[in-house]
Parts: C-alpha cells; sequence; structure tokens
C-alpha cells in the first residue's frame, strides 16, 4: 500500500510540475508576443521572429531579430525566475554576412523582393548609389534594409558588397545626383557611343571629374562612364540648393505624368502609388516611409473633418476602407493634393494621371472620392518618420 501512495505522490508531483511549467511556458510566450508587438509592430521594417518553447527541461529560444535589445526583456525574466534555458536565437546581420556589411546599388534600379528567389513579389526597389544595410546573405540573394527601414531581398546583380572601409571611402567621395526622368551613362564623350547603363531620377555616382559638357563618373563596383552634365549636378551643390516646396512637389509630380503603375516601383521606371508619392518628395530632400499605410502615420494632420478645406498643396491624401463594425480602417492608396482650385490630386493608378474630388471636373473620380481617409502635412514637419536629407552630407549617409 505504501508503494501506491508513493506512485500515486510521484504522479501527482509530475503532473503538478508539467501543468506548471505549461503555465509558465504559456506566460512566457505571451510576453514574448508582447515584446514582438512592442519592438516589431510592422513586419516589413523591424525583425522579431523569435520563438520559446519548452524541451528537454529547459526552456529553448530559437529564431532571429535585427533588434538585440528587443530580446533582452525575455532573457532578464527568464535569469529572473531561476530557469534554465538556452538561447539559440540569431541577431541580424548574421555570420553569413562576415565584413561585408554594406550594398550599394550598382544598377540604374535594384528591385527588391519579398522572398530570396527571382519569382518573389516585388517589394520596393532601390536607386542606383542607395546605400543597403546587409542582414544576411542566402545564395544569390543578400536581405537588406532600405534607408526607408524596408527590410527585403535584393539579388546580387543589383548591387555591390561593402566592407565597412569600402563604404568610408564611397561615401567620402563626391557624387552627382541624376536629375532627368531617366537617360544614360556613356563609355565616352559622345551621346551615340555605347551605354553602360540607364539611369534614372534620383541615382547617385561618385564624380572623378568634369569638363564644359560631361561628368565623368565611378559606379559603386568600379566602372566608369560619362553622364551629360545639362542632366545632372554635384549632389552636394543640389542639396544646398534644394528648396523644398509646394511647387517643387507639383513639378515633380507632374513630371512623371503618364509613368506606368508597378506594383512595388519606386523609380521612373514604374511607379506605384506610395512609390510615386516617395519619389517625388525625395526630390525634394525628404526621405519618407516606404507604403501608404505608413505614410499616414508620418506627418501633420491637416484633414480631421475630411472636408478638404484645410489642404494645401502637396499634401499627401489617403484612401481605402473606413473603420466600422469593429473593424480598423484599411489604408490602400495614396495621392498628393494639388487644388488648383479644381479639387485636383495626382496619384499612380494604371500610370500617374489627374484625378479630381468635384463631380464637374473631367478627370472626376468619384472611387476614391467615395473612400477618402484624410490628409497628412510633410513639408516644414518635423518628424522621426521623415528624414530630411539637407542634414546629411550624402543620400548614402541615410543608412538603417
Amino acid at each position: 500500500m505504501k508503494y501506491v501512495f508513493s506512485f500515486l505522490a510521484a504522479l501527482i508531483f509530475v503532473t503538478i510540475s508539467c501543468r506548471n511549467k505549461a503555465d509558465h511556458l504559456s506566460q512566457y510566450q505571451q510576453f514574448n508576443d508582447s515584446l514582438r508587438k512592442t519592438y516589431a509592430p510592422d513586419k516589413r521594417t523591424a525583425i522579431y521572429d523569435i520563438e520559446i518553447k519548452f524541451k528537454e527541461d529547459s526552456y529553448l529560444l530559437t529564431g532571429e531579430t535585427n533588434l538585440p535589445k528587443a530580446k533582452e526583456p525575455l532573457l532578464a525574466r527568464l535569469v529572473g525566475n531561476n530557469d534554465v534555458f538556452i538561447d539559440s536565437t540569431t541577431v541580424l546581420p548574421d555570420q553569413s554576412v562576415g565584413d561585408l556589411k554594406y550594398a550599394v546599388v550598382n544598377n540604374a534600379v535594384a528591385n527588391i523582393r519579398s522572398q530570396p528567389k527571382h519569382s518573389g513579389e516585388l517589394a520596393t526597389q532601390a536607386l542606383l548609389g542607395t546605400t543597403l544595410k546587409v542582414l544576411k546573405i542566402k545564395g544569390d540573394f543578400y536581405r537588406v534594409q532600405t534607408p526607408d527601414q524596408y527590410i527585403s531581398w535584393v539579388d546580387h546583380g543589383g548591387v555591390q558588397l561593402m566592407t565597412e572601409k569600402d563604404y568610408a571611402i564611397w561615401f567620402a567621395s563626391d557624387k552627382i545626383i541624376y536629375t532627368k526622368t531617366n537617360g544614360f551613362v556613356y563609355q565616352n564623350k559622345n551621346p551615340n557611343a555605347a551605354r553602360i547603363s540607364d539611369i534614372v531620377l534620383g541615382a547617385q555616382l561618385q564624380l572623378i571629374s568634369q569638363d564644359k559638357t560631361y561628368y565623368f563618373v565611378r559606379y559603386p563596383d568600379g566602372r566608369t562612364g560619362y553622364v551629360l552634365k545639362k542632366e545632372a549636378t554635384p549632389y552636394k551643390t543640389w542639396i544646398q540648393q534644394l528648396k523644398p516646396s509646394q511647387l517643387l512637389v507639383e513639378e515633380y509630380a507632374k513630371s512623371l505624368m503618364g509613368l506606368p503603375y508597378l506594383w512595388g516601383g519606386t523609380s521612373t521606371k514604374g511607379v506605384d502609388c506610395s512609390g510615386f508619392t516617395k519619389t517625388v518628395y525625395l526630390m525634394n530632400g525628404l526621405i519618407i516611409p516606404r507604403d501608404a499605410s505608413q505614410q499616414i502615420n508620418a506627418g501633420l494632420n491637416v484633414d480631421t473633418d475630411l472636408s478638404y478645406t484645410n489642404l494645401e498643396k502637396g499634401d499627401l491624401m489617403f484612401f481605402g476602407t473606413k473603420a466600422r463594425n469593429g473593424n480598423k480602417q484599411k489604408v490602400t492608396h495614396v495621392g498628393i493634393w494639388l487644388g488648383n482650385g479644381k479639387g485636383e490630386f495626382i496619384h499612380a493608378s494604371k500610370r500617374v494621371r489627374l484625378s479630381s474630388i468635384y463631380p464637374d471636373s473631367p478627370y472626376y473620380d468619384k472611387a476614391n472620392t467615395d473612400r477618402y481617409l484624410g490628409s497628412r502635412r510633410y513639408l516644414g514637419i518635423k518628424d522621426p518618420l521623415i528624414t530630411n536629407l539637407k542634414e546629411f552630407e550624402s543620400v548614402e549617409n541615410i543608412t538603417p
């Protein structure tokens, strides 16, 4: 009988112990989820893919993050509770990166995809000369973070990997910025010469020398060529003379009229709605969030009553599904208010085109007018989500 009681007592102890461990694990998992929501609420701009499980009498942490401080509270709680744990998480950049912490875009436009494969969805783009932070290398693809914090994958053919030393040399050099919609870099001083590559609005190359007609330039991978001076300007001159304004926003926006719509596009090869607004504001010296659902969180809210009365040229207009029946508002589209007494806005939908909120306008856009969600002002607004390039010597210094 004594042995039966001993067995039952042991069974009860084991059952209670397992239950306690299960309860503790659930508490840790809930706490871990709260850390994910706090430090990485937007998976597009932050990585916190850490999981915690109980295995072989200890807690096992697996996964990866690019935010080392984000997991510290979880480790502190495990230590404070005297729980045995194994931390098998990876902090990005990981060992695959080694000393190659930077990648500088080496093509006119680098296509950055949601997955490390050519068939992956186009998530965003980066222009020639833009610096990316390398987080992981997987075969021919690099997981990178753009200056607007976006995290996705770029193939090796679009960028040049660099060490900190290489990057420092590149960064310290003089640059040109291309100011026309698109054009070419030539092998010699002749517009009929063979082309090195095409080049698009906002792209940068290292400036080696110049004469009356051409800039002699160098690519991140060392190739050299010539750019017509009438199509570009030294970056430092451009940024010093740049005066962001409502009229400049309109000028650049209208210069892109007719540009084709391209999901994930942020260049003059093609743009999606937020890629269009991002490009226009880049040429006004501002790096803004990538997607419409992110852009609505920046700047100053200028139309809380949705009446359009306080809007000024250059304000960003947002469209989508309004909050109702317990469902949150969903932002799916963005454009730029022009006003002009015609209720006009310009946006990328099918192509970059004009629309109007007025029914008597030939550009009347009932579909978007009916789903208008409000507007935000970026010009003249201090916001941590908006990077003013005038505060930096070069775009290449704007790394995550």
